[in-house]
């Protein structure tokens, strides 16, 4: 009997072999080097998924080990890690690539198949739709926006008196997220019922951790292993989220109609200085991502479902990676009193010429304020890693993709990469200098990624990360308290620490 069950098993594995190892496809990816895969098992469970920490380390680990290409192997399905910028000049470039890669499946319950998580055609149509949204003319509007919010939290910092030591991400969180809200959705968090906010916020945070979860484990397990717990939590924060979207885009659509549609008009986002002057709740309304989103579906571009899948995108996407830079450009600032004064320097000159005004034409001034920025993201790209998903082989110029492959990309380590990053772990402003940038490969630096799948809000998050943090170096002194060597990074959809950060802020005393 067991002589038999033996013989079955080696049978069947034998046969699981041939057909996945032995095809086209397994003889393409055994040109690609990597760990030694065991039938049907492959090589990922030589991975540690229940420590989030270890994990990453695991995965820095090898890509160093086999660069500048390796894959993993689970079951049939083949994941491969791409990092060189040759590679990713050709893989996010291709229109083969644009579909996202299995970890954003789980996404789907909460932003559904919105520009973050859809393909093809439909995510075609929904980038020409939101595109408008971020010319330069409507980014004044969302700059006004963070102007003001950036004036709020600097007050509120001041109140704590001469010196505070801050807990780095739920601070930033807090901000970033009522500057995406206002700007995508036109509401005023503060001016809401804060009981209904601290939920918001609360499911906001639950769903990273249930998308986490998730992710952490191979899809195979999450469908024959669901977690009773985690469902519970899922659902409970989705109603909260999607409850929330729908009474602000009911209350968006009922005040347009009040309004007889007029500032839905196409031509309304190309004046420079429109703003729904009408009071309605209490305070000026300004024009929001959502209403290109309604003016779009007025001529038939879009659903109503469509228009909670672009918001909900938006506010999450919008202000998580956003609150993850602000801490690790304040921490590094911190650790770095030298480039810290010295921009301090440039924002101070700039705002005391402009008696203190704080717009997009001193923003544009901050040369040296966004090297320091730059590099910042280099070092601690919020997206340190994406995927995609190829259904046709792909030629890159260390292999050749097979079809129906999986795609890791690992900004971390192309912007660690010591033949185009000399000195890698230093933090350098003067990198980011024109004279220094010129001849550097344009795929080696990519913090909102490239190609037609890029960050669409890219110039919008750069104008916020320089606003707030020329506020912060305006307005005070930073000491390091914990420092970003000592962190504990996790592999998450989001590059972030595992345990709180702070730094320490103290105000300068003006004259």
């Amino acid at each position: 009997m067991i002589t038999t069950a033996l013989t079955v098993l080696f049978l069947v594995t034998l046969v699981f072999y041939i057909v996945t190892h032995c095809n086209r496809k397994g003889r393409l990816l055994g040109r690609i080097p990597g760990l030694i895969d065991y039938p049907i098992v492959g090589n990922i469970w030589t991975f540690n998924f229940n420590n989030m920490h270890d994990l990453w380390v695991q995965g820095r680990q090898v890509v160093k080990d086999y660069y500048p290409i390796t894959r993993f192997w689970f079951l049939h399905t083949a994941l491969i890690s791409v990092l060189h910028p040759d590679d990713l000049e050709i893989l996010l470039s291709s229109q083969k690539a644009i579909e996202k890669y299995y970890v954003y499946w789980y996404l789907h319950s909460w932003l559904k198949t919105g520009l973050l998580t859809s393909t093809g055609e439909k995510w075609r149509e929904r980038r020409k739709i939101l595109t408008p949204a971020f010319h330069f003319n409507i980014l004044k509007k969302y700059i006004e926006i963070t102007k003001e919010q950036g004036e709020k939290f600097i007050d509120e910092l001041k109140s704590e008196g001469q010196e505070t030591v801050k807990s780095l991400i739920p601070f930033f969180s807090d901000i970033t997220l009522k500057i995406i809200c206002e700007a995508s959705m036109g509401v005023d968090l503060d001016k809401m019922n804060q009981e209904k906010v601290e939920k918001y916020k609360q499911a906001i945070h639950d769903m990273g951790k249930i998308v986490l979860y998730r992710a952490m484990r191979p899809y195979i397990v999450n469908i024959i292993f669901p977690h009773t717990a985690m469902g519970k939590l899922s659902s409970k924060s989705l109603d909260v989220l999607h409850e929330f979207t729908d009474e602000v885009i009911k209350e968006r659509k009922k005040y347009h109609e009040s309004k007889g549609n007029k500032f839905l008009d196409e031509h309304t986002y190309e004046v420079e200085d429109t703003v729904l002057n009408d009071i309605h709740m209490g305070h000026k309304k300004r024009l929001a991502m959502l209403d290109l989103l309604l003016a779009a579906e007025k001529k038939g571009l879009i659903d109503d479902t469509g228009i909670k899948e672009e918001v909900d995108t938006f506010t999450f996407k919008g202000h998580d990676t956003t609150a993850m830079a602000m801490t690790f450009i304040v921490m590094q600032l911190a650790e770095n009193k030298e480039a810290q004064d010295k921009a301090r320097l440039e924002v101070t000159e700039i705002m005391n010429n402009s008696s203190g005004k704080l717009g997009m034409t001193e923003i544009q001034k901050m040369e040296y304020l966004e090297c320091c920025i730059k590099e910042a993201l280099r070092l601690y790209p919020p997206v340190a890693t994406v995927g995609r998903y190829i259904y046709d082989e792909l030629q890159l110029k260390h292999a050749l993709l097979p079809t129906d492959s999986h795609i890791m990309i690992h900004f971390w380590d192309t912007h660690r990469d010591p033949n185009f990053w000399p000195d890698p772990e230093k933090f350098d402003p003067t990198r980011f200098t024109p004279e220094n940038s010129r001849n550097r490969h344009p795929f080696s630096y990519l913090p909102f990624s490239a190609g037609p799948r890029n960050c669409i809000g890219q110039k919008f998050a750069m104008m916020e990360l320089k606003l707030l943090t020329a506020r912060i170096l305006y307005d005070f002194y930073l000491e390091p308290v914990d420092r970003t060597a000592d962190m504990k990074l996790i592999a998450d959809m989001i590059l972030r620490p595992l345990d709180p950060v702070h730094t320490k802020f103290i105000k300068i005393k003006k004259t």
